[in-house]
């Protein structure tokens, strides 16, 4: 299989920083790109997502799940208790493990 020469500008600091983290990885960057290539063309495109990431994605996370433990505890009528009908019935459970492993 015949190869080809390809030239690419890039910043110094970015070709160091791609140099690093390869070299940690035991690759070199013309290794790396060559992969990168590969793998583009088995998926046909960039191998990688290319979406903007949203600029309240650790908040909407954090609001689903509390809106998952809002349903759980609503399903399990576990909703509209106190701190300390929470902590009776741990110390409920506890007492039954204890007494079942005694």
């Amino acid at each position: 299989m015949a190869s080809s020469v390809m030239q690419v500008r890039i910043d110094d600091e970015l070709k160091a920083q791609a140099s690093a983290v390869y070299d940690e990885l035991g690759l070199d960057l013309p290794t790396a790109i060559r992969m990168f290539l590969k793998r583009s063309v088995v998926v046909g495109g960039v191998p990688f997502s290319m979406t903007l990431p949203k600029q309240d994605y650790k908040a909407e996370r954090a609001v689903r799940a509390m809106q998952s433990l809002s349903d759980a505890a609503q399903k399990n009528g576990t909703a509209g208790m106190t701190l300390d009908e929470i902590n009776a019935e741990i110390a409920t459970a506890r007492t039954d493990r204890a007494a079942r492993n005694t």
